[in-house]
């Protein structure tokens, strides 16, 4: 029998953590023998009796071959082990790989240059036309955007990728049939069928705050850097940065409004030596080599194309371009927006005015001022 199904079987026994089936591979008991052992011998191994009985079950052969037969006739979702020749390069090399992947779209993604883009669940107007800009440029210049299906970031990086026509992997902290967030399943079905979805979780694995932060490192493992668009001090997206240190990968972050608290954490990672993002080609650079021509000479020509677009009539003035960026935080009244740029009212009204003529504002009732 293909020791791989033995590996699914232990990753698939509750209680048979991976420090568990890391230790059966040290002690080379990964192999056939194991198959038919009774619930004694596995509790002679220092297994608790619950456990030991679980390892007895599934890893009798009876039970191996019903198992095998299950995954083969499933035509959605493809089973991988570390022991396979296609599992992930890149995931491998990281410091805590996981032992079984099930996947469900189309894997050749893997296999492509990926970086993670995470954030805040919550963002901001400016985080989220951030979060569209660059997954958006990134898949057109040749990368797979990689997250965690969450709400915020996550979903907006998704979707933009997708609506780019680039792939994208969304790795997820329960099984494969316990979509999470809920009202996610739309964003799921369509990765699924353009995309890739990813967890090492079996089926039946329900949402729990232990799950995210290891699913975190996968997202990071997978890829080259990992992008933090928008996060506050607290947020879950700086474990996965903290992953992509330690399997020794680049991270980036998107610089915000210093007064945003939804910006504190993106800052801190710039401050302590991550690099600042503000367009594609800055993550581009760094990985060059990475991205066949072709899609590079694509992403620039897109990129003179949509620059054209937002400037409408012709280049944003500095002030009008620092006015630009406060009211992508959110809409603003006019006294907010005094009280932001410090302009007297007339210069405010002068570039007010000025936008909206090249149709990048609107003003909304009540002297409300918003990007279009």
């Amino acid at each position: 029998m293909d020791i791989r199904w033995l590996l699914i079987a232990m990753h698939e026994t509750k209680g048979m953590g991976r420090k568990g089936i890391n230790r059966i591979i040290a002690d080379g008991l990964l192999t056939e023998q194991i198959i038919d052992r009774d619930a004694g011998w596995w509790g002679r191994l220092g297994y608790s009796v619950e456990l030991s009985e679980r390892l007895a079950r599934n890893l009798s052969r009876e039970n191996l071959s019903v198992q095998q037969r299950e995954k083969e006739l499933d035509p959605l979702v493809q089973t991988l082990t570390f022991l396979d020749q296609d599992y992930p390069a890149l995931l491998k090399e990281s410091p805590d790989p996981p032992l079984v992947l099930y996947a469900r779209g189309d894997t050749g993604l893997l296999h492509q240059p990926g970086i993670a883009m995470v954030g805040t669940r919550i963002p901001t107007a400016y985080g989220r036309k951030m979060g569209e800009e660059l997954a958006h440029d990134l898949v057109i210049s040749g990368f797979v955007i990689v997250s965690g299906l969450a709400r915020g970031i996550d979903s907006v990086c998704h979707e933009a990728a997708l609506t780019g026509g680039g792939g994208t992997i969304a790795v997820m902290a329960t099984g494969m049939d316990m979509i999470y967030p809920p009202e996610n399943r739309a964003l799921f079905a369509r990765i699924a069928n353009e995309g890739l979805i990813l967890t090492e979780y079996p089926r039946g694995t329900k949402p729990h705050p232990g799950l995210f932060p290891q699913r975190n490192r996968i997202i990071a493992g997978l890829t080259l850097g990992t992008l933090v668009v928008e996060a506050d001090e607290r947020s879950g997206s700086l474990i996965t940065a903290d992953a992509a240190l330690d399997a020794d990968r680049e991270v980036f972050a998107v610089p915000g409004q210093v007064t945003s608290p939804k910006s504190r954490g993106a800052l801190n990672l710039i401050r302590q030596g991550a690099k600042m993002i503000c367009e594609a080609s800055d993550i581009t650079e760094e990985f060059d080599s990475w991205l066949p021509n072709r899609l590079k000479n694509t992403y620039n020509k897109e990129r003179q194309v949509k620059e054209g677009s937002l400037n409408g009539e012709g280049h944003l003035t500095t002030d009008e371009l620092q006015l630009y960026h406060i009211l992508e935080q959110g809409p603003l009244t006019l006294d907010e927006l005094l009280q932001q740029s410090r302009w007297d009212f007339g210069h405010l009204h002068s570039v007010l005015l000025s936008l909206i003529i090249k149709k990048q504002i609107t003003q909304l009732p009540g002297a409300i001022y918003k990007t279009i």
